[in-house]
């Protein structure tokens, strides 16, 4: 389905009936990602998937998307489809736009699920990493997305999914160059969610991979042990609804219900 918002088109998906679970996709994915995870919440639940700003079938609004940008379209569909209440779920960099969207509209959080995401902003290393890597794409497009891929699966399992591995790849070759420079730079933008995600009064889990290269887990579970904050840890790299399936459908289940 199509909402027009802002002079662009926001691509949703909208099945099942129940409590209302909000699937947010990451950097070079879009609601495709949820196929596996939604046919499994959609028995019980009304989920919702959302392709985000210059990803999947939505437009771009510009050259920087941040994520309270992104947030800001997310809800334009759930005004749209009347829904109130709802419980998020967002991988990587749909984790980083389920935070925002938090702290723009608390009320209407039920619960907050961030899958291989992190409540941390960019270290320095990562935001000169991201200005890079948003020069390089507007000389070498392809080879900067295949490198920006190549690392999000842990060897092992790049191997072992192979097919999925391609899918999700050709899905990030699809998306536009204008997209991946507006939301790598929205990325590089987010400010510091620690104190927000700690204190916050609504259910919350983190879910990791332990072969994973982009974020600090080992930090993570510090601040998460510290804080009393649920957290699971799979074995391997940032794709676990892919590299974990099994795993990470059983723990979204869980945590929604």
């Amino acid at each position: 389905m199509i909402l027009e918002y802002k002079g662009i088109d926001v691509f949703y998906t909208d099945q099942g009936k129940g409590s209302v679970v909000v699937l947010l996709h990451g950097f070079l994915e879009d609601s495709s990602m949820w196929q596996n995870v939604a046919s499994e919440l959609v028995e019980k639940n009304r989920v919702i998937t959302i392709d985000l700003l210059g990803h999947g079938k939505t437009g771009c609004l510009g050259y920087v998307h941040k994520m309270e940008d992104m947030a800001a379209a997310v809800y334009a569909v759930l005004r749209h489809l009347k829904l109130k209440k709802y419980v998020f779920i967002g991988h990587s960099m749909g984790g980083y736009v389920a935070l925002a969207f938090a702290k723009l509209y608390p009320d209407s959080i039920k619960g907050l699920c961030l899958l291989n995401s992190t409540y941390q902003e960019d270290d320095k290393d990562r935001k000169q990493l991201r200005a890079r890597a948003n020069k390089m794409a507007q000389s070498n497009y392809e080879n900067m997305v295949r490198m920006s891929f190549a690392n999000l699966f842990s060897v092992e399992s790049k191997l072992k999914h192979i097919e999925a591995y391609n899918n999700a790849l050709e899905v990030a070759l699809k998306t536009p160059v204008q997209g991946y420079m507006a939301a790598n730079e929205g990325m590089r933008l987010r400010e510091d969610s620690s104190i927000f995600f700690a204190e916050a009064p609504f259910k919350k889990i983190i879910l990791l991979g332990e072969k994973d290269t982009i974020l600090n887990t080992e930090e993570i579970l510090l601040f998460t042990d510290k804080h009393n904050i649920e957290t699971f840890v799979f074995s391997e790299g940032h794709m676990s609804h892919i590299e974990n399936k099994k795993e990470v459908n059983k723990k979204l289940l869980f945590f929604i219900e």
